[in-house]
């Protein structure tokens, strides 16, 4: 019941958190701003995360198609929290088991982590070949 509880908060908290920072992208900052990701701050380079959260906040905004460009998943993401919050909520109530078989699986776990390796791994190639080495650094905290 306690996993359930932190399982709505933890994809609730990912819904709300850039509800709000869309309410305060005035003159559109967060496409600018230096990104909170420690990793990317450390390296210079994203990690398989970054860009999610913008994402979340161009799809709030309306932009579709600069949600995908910040990040392949952020509207998949946005849809999963959605299907989470629902589903462990009615769980909840009803004290049934849904979607276990699905939530559970290693099958899905491992495919979905290929995809996303597969995706990073091509969001980092044409990192690399878009941006100059002081490019990089001026994105960590090492400028």
């Amino acid at each position: 019941m306690k996993l359930k509880i932190f399982g709505i908060a933890g994809a609730l908290l990912t819904l709300v958190i850039p509800f709000f920072l869309m309410l305060h992208n005035d003159h559109d900052h967060l496409q600018t701003d230096q990104s909170l990701c420690p990793f990317k701050m450390l390296t210079g380079f994203p990690c398989p995360g970054c860009g999610i959260t913008k994402s979340l906040v161009y799809l709030y905004e309306g932009d579709v198609a600069k949600s995908f460009s910040y990040h392949l998943f952020g509207p998949f993401a946005f849809v999963f929290c959605i299907v989470v919050v629902i589903t462990l909520t009615a769980e909840l109530i009803s004290g049934k088991e849904y979607f276990n078989s699905i939530f559970y699986s290693k099958k899905i776990a491992y495919f979905l982590g290929i995809i996303l390796v597969s995706y990073h791994l091509g969001r980092l190639v044409y990192f690399v070949k878009d941006h100059t080495s002081e490019e990089i650094i001026k994105e960590s905290i090492w400028r």
